[in-house]
């Protein structure tokens, strides 16, 4: 790519940022560091979704080289090529939509990058002049970290010709910067508003609650990262339609499966690990497994959303689970009752963002309200109204 269109990238990557960026900058009242954390919450959560529409609209190779467009900064520049592999395959990886697609999702991509370098510049700076009175500037810097990560498996994902174990990491580790994400505005809303001290007997019985609730919330994280996974196996693989109904699978209870060859992660997509084409069974396993586990994710979330329902603090959250998590369950019967509708199929992966965000956001809460009962603080406080 010659530096000229490399610059000319990187100017786009400064444009997508600098429109949220002037946003926070420019808006009065409150922490500008607390709203630029969930400036890219929420844009990492658009990402997610927008990665989702370009995956399951095969757009994937809509530019097959990175960072750029056949080493141009967008497909204007790069009209003559993409014009001549679409004329080569009319519905082939390559066409001018499919391309746009995927540089629009690149550009958003380097845009929330720069604006997670903004925050862990930020960060640094807020924590030397208050010498270290402020929050660690360490989540933030971590954000960065894993934003790299996360780049250099978009690049793999298209160098490497959509290897499915390659996509699936990429979709993980996009979930997990979502999560930090969601984690420090969690961290920064709490430091704006704290929570009210709880007096005795009501801060005992608010900790043991926390106690026992807290397993389960970290189970119910555990469990979404598993289904997340089993999801984006599904999804890079193009199994959704292996079986084509419900709630059997190809009219059986256990079908014909392949595990060996479906759960093979080093291969290229649709061949097994020799090279031979994937058989149907392998992507039947696929299917099945997915379908299969969502029943624990079910009882797992559900029973979490029920426990943390009552606690002060955590019932919204609770409630938002069960809703998402309802929604969920519809939009993957219909996906494959209604044979695999884009925007249903784009739904039930904004689904599986949203139970991230919320599950990470009942942890970091059930996390808060327990360090901020056994604080000193917290005790010092608590002790003239005990005795009132």
């Amino acid at each position: 790519m010659e530096v000229s269109n490399f610059i000319l990238l990187a100017l786009t990557g400064i444009l997508a940022a600098s429109v949220p960026l002037s946003v926070v900058w420019m808006a009065t009242g409150g922490n500008r560091y607390r709203k630029l954390a969930w400036v890219i919450a929420f844009f990492t959560f658009d990402l997610i979704v927008f990665g989702g529409f370009t995956r399951l609209t095969d757009s994937g190779l809509g530019c097959p080289d990175w960072p750029g467009c056949y080493g141009e900064a967008n497909p204007f520049l790069a009209h003559a090529h993409i014009a001549a592999a679409e004329a080569l395959m009319p519905t082939g990886p390559v066409t001018k939509v499919k391309a746009w697609i995927e540089m629009i999702h690149r550009f958003l991509a380097m845009g929330i990058g720069l604006m997670i370098i903004g925050l862990m510049v930020a960060s640094w700076v807020q924590w030397r002049r208050s010498k270290g009175r402020s929050h660690s500037p360490w989540l933030p810097t971590l954000l960065f970290f894993w934003v790299c990560v996360q780049g250099a498996f978009g690049a793999w994902t298209v160098t490497m010709k959509l290897q499915p174990v390659i996509v699936t990491l990429h979709l993980l580790f996009g979930m997990t910067l979502l999560a930090l994400a969601v984690w420090l505005g969690g961290r920064e809303d709490n430091l704006l508003h704290p929570m009210p001290v709880l007096a005795p007997p009501d801060a005992q019985k608010m900790a043991d609650a926390l106690r026992r609730l807290r397993p389960l919330a970290w189970l119910a994280g555990a469990v979404v990262l598993i289904q997340l996974a089993l999801g984006g196996w599904v999804s890079t693989n193009y199994a959704t339609l292996a079986c084509n109904d419900f709630p059997l699978c190809q009219g059986q209870i256990v079908p014909e499966m392949d595990f060996q060859h479906g759960f093979t992660l080093w291969r290229e997509l649709g061949k097994t690990a020799a090279g031979h084409y994937l058989p149907f069974s392998a992507l039947t396993a696929i299917h099945w497994v997915h379908r299969n586990f969502a029943a624990v994710v079910v009882l797992v979330l559900g029973l979490t959303a029920w426990r943390a329902w009552r606690l002060p603090g955590l019932h919204g959250a609770a409630r938002n689970i069960a809703l998402v998590l309802l929604a969920q369950v519809l939009t993957g019967v219909a996906t494959v009752f209604f044979n695999f509708p884009l925007a249903i199929a784009v739904l039930h992966n904004a689904g599986a963002a949203l139970l991230v965000l919320l599950v990470t956001m009942i942890n970091y809460k059930v996390q808060y309200q327990l360090d901020l009962v056994r604080s000193p603080r917290h005790e010092a406080e608590a002790a003239p109204a005990g005795h009132s």
